[in-house]
């Protein structure tokens, strides 16, 4: 965290100095491009793109660190969850069946298998893309510039305030984990099981949420007595208006659609097993 309150991280980059609004649409615009897809072709290359504009953007991996991990988790045992639950789904895609093993009544496939590596690629491939933006988007540039293209002045206040309080939710997580440990609860992997963990970091989800809806309140609080929402309109101190590099950034944005758009209906039309 930085004295913004929030994840920015400032540097002198490219993309440090583009409109909020057009890192919003690049970031739509590369979701869309990948959700059109099932094809592992289409997700290696952007994931290793999105990196390349994670170092052009000097991120600092000891920042984006703790997202990466928290993805690959996520990604892990979704892969898992989805294997179990719908161990043959991939060969009703692919439109073979080759057996891996038995799972009871039904089958693992390869073509499984696959579908599952697919599919955690295609959200790995979405995380780099998704980090550029929040490190390098300052919250209250951000808000001004959603205004300014026509975004409820009330609206984009609540996504700054939103990107700003990221950190602070996530220092309050650690002192409840620092609390609860104090009480014997144990969050390491060398105190319990991995199963034990994760049961353990349900359990302060309640505090956690309890914390953050006093934290909207005094929040709420505050920007009422200041007269918030009175007027229909408002100024910004952090404003800029579009450059060169802004419009360039907007056109490919459109392009990656239109490309997309394109791929989808006369290339890569459906999932792709290449075995």
């Amino acid at each position: 965290m930085n004295r913004t309150g929030s994840l920015y991280i400032e540097k002198d980059s490219i993309f440090h100095r583009l409109e909020g609004s057009i890192k919003f649409i690049m970031l739509i615009a590369w979701t869309v491009f990948i959700f059109m897809f099932m094809d592992l072709r289409i997700f290696v290359p952007m994931t290793i793109l999105g990196f390349i504009t994670l170092k052009m953007a000097k991120i600092p991996f000891k920042s984006i660190k703790p997202l990466v991990i928290f993805v690959i988790v996520f990604t892990i045992m979704n892969t898992i969850f989805l294997i179990l639950i719908t161990p043959e789904y991939g060969s009703e895609l692919a439109g073979t069946y080759t057996k891996f093993i038995s799972m009871g009544s039904r089958s693992l496939t390869y073509e499984t298998m696959f579908f599952a590596l697919t599919l955690a690629m295609k959200y790995l491939s979405i995380l780099p893309i998704t980090m550029l933006f929040i490190f390098t988007t300052h919250p209250s540039k951000f808000a001004s510039s959603l205004n300014k293209v026509g975004v409820s002045y009330k609206v984009a206040y609540s996504v700054s305030i939103a990107l700003r309080y990221i950190p602070d939710v996530k220092e309050e997580m650690k002192n409840i984990i620092n609390a609860q440990e104090a009480r014997g609860v144990s969050f390491n992997k060398k105190d319990a099981k991995l199963f034990k963990r994760l049961r353990n970091y349900i359990v302060i989800l309640i505090p956690l949420v309890i914390s953050s809806l006093n934290r909207v309140e005094v929040v709420s609080n505050a920007m009422e007595l200041r007269g918030f929402g009175r007027n229909k309109k408002r100024t910004w101190y952090n404003r800029k208006p579009f450059d060169r590099n802004d419009f360039i950034l907007l056109g490919i944005s459109i392009l990656f659609i239109v490309a997309g758009v394109y791929f989808k209906n006369n290339v890569f039309m459906k999932f792709w097993y290449p075995f």
